[in-house]
């Protein structure tokens, strides 16, 4: 319920993942909060972000900061309209200025190449880099060519910070008790003016200020989006152009709004070479290359659309729209999107919600959902704020290498963190369909993505009942499947107060250890490196994201390996000195789930991800494994940015990556790694 006693729809925000035309992807419903919103940066200095709206679940959100000026696309180039005292846009004038001329033939046979490219298979297994360092070329040659025809707003972002304020109190948003300020680090966000108590409905944006799929459907992008399925299957691709058309139009009902976005963003798409090349070898990687690669292939299709297409003559970016045009709207979209449900409440929709979107991100609980008997977005307070206080929102249960990826900053007392280990039987185990049988009754795949947590427990009662069945014998199989105590036994799976055996037990920790350890040498560098070269070099805001980024990973494995290494010591112990197994009430059926503090979560997954099962391993192999490229198989669907599809499936993209050793790509949102 809202503090009116309205009931509220969950509004959620996906998760940013793949941007490609022809992949869809699941919504990640982040909701509120940090820098990519707010305009600042959240420690680890991010501008870029995404939300999410549910009242209750797990969304993440965070200001939009950071915006340094640079090239937001509209207007036709050259032109420059004036829009009261400060709401001008010019063409943007980078180095001398002067725009080399270029063909349209030239820049076609240009934006050919770099479409062919970022069509071809996926790269074998260790030449990512060099793919991702050819596209990078391509697109560097097309924004040379393109220097000075974007737009931008005259003025500073905070310019616009009082228009934005008096267009959204005119039409029934809430803007009494917060301002909009610098917070530093942080960049922009909200500050309280008077004292907020937690729980109190503090922010409402009504949905006549929301930009969302369907109020871009009805307007001059509607003639292309009936014709064109990308835009169709995209909801997010749809919002980024609906962005660029409205910035372009100096009459936009939303032009308020989007003076005050932020001009650049911190998402690794404005990454330099060498900071990209801070993130090789840590599981974020893959997802960054297919976020770039994919972002260039939309912009070689949407170009040779807009020049070509009869439905898009009337575009008001036929003349100029270039890729960091492109760029800025989709991590605009990226940083911000979240999922409303639509006026009749019958499915969501993708939308951008103003003011709201300048909340930075804190950790906490989802405090925003959307009213539809009052249709309006909701948001109450996180926690008591007092005057001069910045009020912060909760993005959700976002890793960090989510949160640098599609949010553009690292969070550095993050307490969702984590890193994902895929895991999955054989099916040259002699026991294989015991196991999966077994684990079908549990509602667990035979092959999955799982993950290993920065807080306690660090592992959860899923990846605990995975593993257990993963290490059972015959006989304990047999004991899961066959008899009066079969059904109870499997209740008692995830819990980690309820060994199946002593012998059971150690198996599994060694396991697990040996698997941490594994992923651990895989890294080029170790926890005392990385932290060494962030005390002494001096390095870009980029750059030290990156390497906190790989060097959190490491570190969350370090713990499990020690953790690991303790519990096969506490139950080899136990074993050796016979002590007896602990009983269970079959009837209590609390014991589905662990009891240790914070793991809640049921052993039925709903969403995890199948995974491809080639390379798995028997556990004798992974045990006694040296470091190889044999392993877990790392090849998954690693899409950016995606949402998923309002109408129909378009082909999916696969990025098989090889074999690198149970490198995981970050890209699956946080609901969609049940732990």
């Amino acid at each position: 319920m809202t503090a009116n006693g309205s009931a509220a729809v969950p509004c959620l925000r996906p998760a940013a993942k793949d941007w490609s035309p022809w992949a869809r992807e699941g919504w990640a419903v982040p909701a509120g909060g940090s820098s990519a919103n707010g305009g600042g940066r959240r420690r680890g200095g991010g501008a870029g972000r995404s939300h999410r709206l549910p009242t209750a679940g797990s969304g993440v959100r965070r200001g939009l900061g950071c915006a340094a000026p640079s090239g937001q696309a509209g207007a036709a180039a050259g032109g420059s309209w004036k829009m009261g005292k400060k709401s001008r846009v010019k063409t943007q004038k980078s180095g001398t200025g002067a725009t080399a001329t270029v063909s349209p033939k030239e820049m076609l046979n240009l934006i050919n190449e770099l479409l062919q490219k970022c069509s071809s298979p996926p790269p074998g297994p260790g030449k990512e880099w060099e793919e991702y360092v050819q596209i990078r070329s391509l697109v560097e040659k097309i924004r040379k060519k393109q220097k000075g025809l974007s737009v931008v707003f005259d003025g500073k972002r905070d310019d616009y910070f009082p228009e934005l304020l008096k267009w959204a109190t005119e039409n029934g948003a809430s803007t009494e008790g917060f301002e909009i300020a610098n917070f530093e680090e942080e960049g922009f966000g909200l500050k309280a003016t008077r004292e907020i108590k937690a729980e109190e409905l503090f922010l409402w944006v009504p949905r006549k200020l929301l930009m969302t799929v369907e109020s871009a459907k009805n307007s001059v992008l509607g003639s292309l989006y009936s014709q064109d399925r990308i835009l169709q299957a995209m909801g997010n691709i749809t919002l980024a152009f609906h962005l660029l058309c409205e910035r372009a139009n100096p009459s936009s009902f939303w032009l308020p709004y989007i003076q005050t976005l932020p001009s650049e963003y911190d998402t690794p798409l404005y990454f330099e070479e060498d900071e990209v090349q801070y993130l090789q070898s840590t599981q974020a990687i893959h997802d960054v290359f297919s976020q770039y690669k994919n972002t260039a292939r939309q912009y070689a299709y949407f170009y040779k659309i807009i020049q070509t297409h009869p439905n898009a003559s009337k575009l008001p970016l036929k003349d100029s729209f270039t890729y960091d045009d492109y760029r800025w709207a989709v991590s605009s979209v990226m940083t911000r999107q979240n999922q409303i449900p639509t006026e009749d409440g019958s499915r969501v929709t993708l939308a951008l919600i103003p003011l709201w979107d300048m909340c930075n991100h804190t950790n906490g609980l989802i405090t925003t959902g959307y009213n539809l008997e009052d249709d309006r977005c909701e948001c109450v307070a996180l926690q008591d704020f007092k005057a001069g206080e910045q009020i912060y929102i909760f993005y959700g249960t976002r890793s960090n290498a989510e949160f640098v990826i599609h949010s553009g900053f690292f969070f550095d007392n993050n307490s969702h963190d984590r890193v994902k280990i895929k895991l999955g039987v054989s099916k040259s185990d002699r026991l294989y369909a015991m196991k999966a049988e077994v684990l079908a009754r549990a509602g667990i795949p035979t092959s999955s993505v799982f993950a290993l947590h920065s807080t306690e427990p660090a592992i959860s009662a899923q990846l605990l009942a995975f593993l257990r069945v993963f290490c059972m014998s015959e006989e304990e199989l047999k004991e899961h499947l066959i008899g009066e105590h079969a059904i109870g036994k499997i209740f008692t799976l995830g819990n980690s107060d309820f060994p199946v055996s002593w012998d059971n037990e150690v198996k599994l920790w060694t396991f697990l250890e040996a698997r941490a350890s594994l992923l651990l040498k895989t890294y080029k560098t170790t926890v005392e490196v990385d932290k060494s070269f962030l005390e002494t070099h001096e390095l870009t805001p980029h750059a030290i994201m990156a390497i906190k980024l790989r060097l959190g990973e490491k570190e969350i494995l370090e713990k499990a390996v020690k953790s690991a290494a303790a519990s096969r010591e506490y139950y080899t112990k136990q074993m050796a000195d016979g002590a007896p197994l602990p009983k269970y009430d079959k009837g209590h059926i609390a014991l589905l789930e662990n009891t240790v503090a914070d793991s809640r979560l049921p052993i039925v997954l709903r969403n995890l991800e199948d995974v491809e099962e080639q390379g798995d391993l028997k556990i004798d192999e992974a045990i006694d494994a040296e470091v190889t490229e044999n392993g877990f198989v790392n090849g998954e669907n690693s899409l950016f940015n995606g949402t998923k599809s309002e109408s129909e499936n378009l082909n999916k993209e696969k990025s098989n990556r090889g074999t690198e050793d149970a490198k995981e790509s970050s890209s699956e949102s946080t609901d969609e790694v049940k732990e």
